[in-house]
């Protein structure tokens, strides 16, 4: 089980039971309230009779995404690279990450390396959804 926090937002996957390689393939969303916060991702092994396990976590920023997503970009050929984001000691990335135009929508593909355990690593796509009835950005 992992969560996701951004700001006071907490989202939960689902528990994958008896799994040392959990894939959840979930769909969260949350709600960008502020694009300079960074999201916070923990990774739990879940007990049933006691605390859950923490097993990791890791942090990354979205306000380079959030600035890819302002820049309203249409009719781009589909796989077009925008950004491309480094790894460095001040964020949690694997590997480089890329930004990416794909099939009409932003999408960003992230492999995190958990911090505070000795190995493990989370792999994400953001994906900006805008939701009818919001301030947008």
């Amino acid at each position: 089980m992992f969560t996701i926090y951004i700001l006071v937002q907490k989202l939960k996957t689902r528990v994958i039971k008896q799994n040392i390689n959990p894939e959840w393939n979930d769909d969260l969303t949350l709600s960008v309230v502020d694009p300079k916060q960074t999201v916070l991702i923990r990774v739990y092994d879940k007990d049933t009779f006691s605390l859950d396990d923490k097993m990791g976590d890791a942090e990354f920023d979205i306000s380079q995404f959030i600035e890819v997503v302002k820049m309203r970009l249409d009719n781009l050929p589909s796989g077009t690279i925008i950004r491309k984001i480094q790894p460095t000691r001040e964020n949690c990335l694997a590997e480089e990450s890329c930004i990416v135009w794909a099939n009409g929508k932003v999408v960003q593909n992230l492999f995190l390396r958990l911090r505070h355990v000795e190995t493990g690593e989370v792999e994400l796509q953001l994906e900006w959804i805008d939701i009818p009835g919001s301030r947008g950005l």
